[in-house]
């Protein structure tokens, strides 16, 4: 789980669910080499399973000894957006631990989105109604207009990190930073920098 900073208070305003493969020969495997992997061979649906099962009962057991870390973030991909009981699923595995959906957010990458626009705004629909937060991962780097973002029920946006690495020393980079903020702020969106750490 990765930290979420509020930069305002300097507090944890909640966590992102990380994916990790350790094997025992290489160590560590990162998602960019084993989530592609799992997208072509369908492994990928019982992946985003086990993590929506594990987060929530992780976020039990924190409950139980008097930790909230606020809202966990959650990587959905596109096979779990396409399967036609996804809302069903995702609201019996809160169902099962008692935990109201206002605990996660569900994090989707703008091509995601894009993908099929008028299906999947009708799905998120349905998420956003029963209390999940919706958020666009690595904003900047897709195919969405920004028409999208008045089309569908988002709550964050997420700057691609390509843009956070460098924006210290490249202004093209801050002014797009700087843009992104303003305009999320002026929709009432909240923002995330990736990569700051």
């Amino acid at each position: 789980y990765q930290p979420k900073i509020d930069l305002r208070t300097g507090q944890i305003a909640g966590v992102e669910a990380l994916v990790r493969w350790e094997q025992s020969e290489r160590g560590i495997i990162l998602p960019s080499e084993f989530i592609p992997l799992a997208e072509e061979s369908n492994l990928i649906l019982d992946i985003g399973e086990w993590v929506l099962d594990r987060v929530c009962q992780d976020f039990c057991g924190w409950q139980a000894a008097g930790y909230f870390p606020g809202r966990v973030s959650v990587n959905l991909s596109l096979k779990q957006l396409r399967q036609p009981n996804f809302t069903q699923r995702v609201h019996g595995i809160f169902e099962r631990y008692g935990l109201p959906a206002t605990s996660l957010e569900l994090e989707i990458t703008e091509s995601t989105l894009m993908e099929n626009p008028e299906r999947t705004v009708k799905m998120l629909d349905e998420l956003h109604s029963m209390g999940l937060s919706l958020a666009i991962d690595d904003f900047g780097t897709g195919y969405s207009s920004l028409s999208a973002l008045q089309k569908f029920p988002i709550s964050t946006l997420k700057i691609d990190k390509s843009f956070v690495r460098d924006a210290a020393v490249d202004p093209d980079d801050a002014t797009i930073i700087s843009t992104i903020i303003q305009m999320a702020h002026s929709l009432n969106l909240d923002v995330i920098a990736e990569g700051v750490e």
